[in-house]
């Protein structure tokens, strides 16, 4: 299903473009109409490998990639982390797209803020590679979004998926995923297996599974600061997925 021509705001397209290393911050419009905040960061090279759409977990915010979006730079990919309204404050900032509400409205609210990333994206670059990265509630969103968008997401990189969403299916989305995802989580047998049973119905390939022997909880497991003893283990099985499905 092809997402809708969604109404842009100028702010940040010189960093989808420009090679520059300092955040922009970027305002798009969610699919429903809701003004999302995010920030953009472009690749140490050009051309850029692809472009990384980054998405946090519950209760977060942007902030959660301040140190991962930087490294994903460094390996040659744009990205766009935004603040989604289901959320909350942390990592030294408030989440901007939340405080515009009264209150949480729940994980699968946050659907139409994921589409408006990925419009504000393939509006600006209709032929490139676009990965989705989802931490805990949208890494099960993730699915969701790749399921409806057919071949305008290139990847899934899912770290802590679960059946998060009430109501809906997050393995049912995953069996109508035709790219290539990567999946990873905590060091819990629980998560693993909950993960393990999200990836095996997904016909796309490459498919790939990084169980740690230190882990953290979402994409915090690539933060040093969140997973000393486990990040670099982690950015290496993500290495090897970028090499298989977007080869430098």
């Amino acid at each position: 299903m092809a997402l809708p021509r969604r109404h842009l705001a100028a702010v940040g397209v010189a960093a989808l473009a420009s090679g520059a290393a300092v955040a922009a911050p970027v305002s798009l419009r969610a699919a429903d109409g809701l003004a999302v905040t995010g920030e953009a960061l472009s690749a140490s090279r050009v051309p850029a490998r692809g472009m990384v759409l980054l998405f946090h977990m519950a209760g977060s915010n942007l902030g959660e990639y301040a140190t991962i979006a930087p490294a994903f730079a460094r390996r040659g990919f744009d990205t766009l982390a935004i603040d989604q309204r289901s959320g909350g404050p942390g990592w030294g900032r408030r989440n901007e797209t939340a405080a515009r509400l009264p209150r949480d409205p729940g994980f699968m609210a946050a659907m139409p803020d994921l589409e408006g990333a990925l419009a504000y994206v393939r509006e600006r670059r209709p032929q490139g590679g676009v990965l989705v990265l989802g931490s805990s509630y949208s890494a099960a969103l993730v699915f969701l979004l790749a399921a409806g968008a057919g071949a305008s997401v290139s990847a899934v990189l899912a770290f802590s998926p679960g059946e998060y969403l009430s109501g809906v299916s997050v393995r049912a989305a995953a069996s109508r995923v035709a790219c290539p995802v990567f999946v990873t989580q905590d060091s819990d047998r629980a998560e693993q297996a909950g993960a393990a049973e999200i990836l095996a119905v997904v016909p796309g390939r490459p498919r790939r599974q990084f169980n740690p022997v230190a882990g953290a909880h979402g994409a915090s497991i690539l933060r040093e600061d969140r997973n000393p003893r486990g990040a670099a283990a982690a950015w290496s099985a993500v290495d090897a997925f970028l090499d298989e499905v977007a080869p430098a």
